[in-house]
């Protein structure tokens, strides 16, 4: 089967590739370099090359998989398994550990080895960057248990940002929510997630993160899902949170659709009384 462009408007290949779901533009970018990729049989070496509407696209000769409907499901990443396709060391990544009934899926965006809790999976490359991009605005929630005292103005700080060996991490929302003889639960909030970036703030304070569980990414929450469980989001849901303009922030939603107004009455006329009104007295 060929897969051919249905847009009426020319479009990076990259962003082809990506929304065909082989993998992120990035990657897309390294093979099209690598000329792995063509456009009506003939080889590409350039990113910068734009798909016209019809046009045929092949990588390693092979077309672009038939663009199927955007899916997201949430996993429960266990600590342990690391998020990358392929491992160096050898370590599990999560890949290995997803069922066999998912398609080919991206993550959207990480969680270290170490690290617990919500990871959103893909099959759409335009989801994925959407949802990884800072100007979305959705907050990534966690729960991090330290060992150690924190101190209530050091952590009412961290709104403010702070500069750590030379880099920027942006403002943080932090707030003890017990202690627990040498270590404190605390509640997590930031919106851009650069590497490891709860762990070195935290480690800035004098705080040693002993467990980190990511617990909400925008409006996609972790609830009740047990560490390796996968479940789909709804196509309605997806819908609502992705359709038109900037994703909501917060939990969505449902609203009470309108009644139809039905047909108009005319408004009763008041009688007229003819009692005359009592002067003071």
């Amino acid at each position: 089967m060929t897969t051919t462009s249905k847009t009426s408007a020319p479009e990076r290949i990259a962003k082809v590739i990506a929304r065909a779901g082989l993998c992120s533009r990035r990657e897309a970018e390294r093979w099209i370099t690598a000329g792995r990729v063509s456009i009506d049989g003939i080889r590409l070496d350039s990113p910068a090359t734009t798909v016209p509407p019809g046009a045929t696209v092949t990588v390693d000769g092979a077309p672009l998989p038939a663009l199927e409907p955007a899916r997201l499901w949430r996993y429960h990443k266990p600590k342990g398994v690391i998020t990358t396709a392929h491992d160096p060391q050898g370590r599990p990544t999560v890949f290995d550990k997803l069922p066999d009934s998912l398609p080919r899926v991206l993550t959207i965006g990480r969680l270290d080895f170490n690290s617990e809790g919500l990871l959103l999976l893909t099959n759409d490359g335009a989801v994925k960057r959407r949802l990884e991009l800072p100007a979305t605005g959705w907050t990534r929630r966690y729960r991090a248990r330290v060992h150690g005292r924190p101190d209530a103005d050091q952590l009412k700080a961290l709104s403010r940002g702070v500069r750590i060996d030379g880099m920027n991490y942006g403002p943080m929302e932090a707030t003890l929510e017990r202690q627990s003889g040498a270590n404190a639960w605390l509640e997590v909030a930031l919106k851009e997630g650069k590497n490891r970036e709860v762990r070195r703030v935290l480690e800035h304070l004098g705080l040693t993160v002993n467990r980190l569980i990511r617990v909400a990414y925008g409006p996609f929450q972790l609830g009740h899902l047990a560490p390796g469980e996968v479940r789909e989001v709804t196509g309605k849901v997806l819908r609502d949170q992705l359709g038109g303009g900037k994703p909501n922030t917060g939990t969505a939603r449902r609203t009470a659709p309108k009644k139809s107004p039905g047909p108009k009455r005319k408004p009763a006329h008041k009688k007229k009384s003819h009692a005359r009104r009592r002067r003071p007295t």
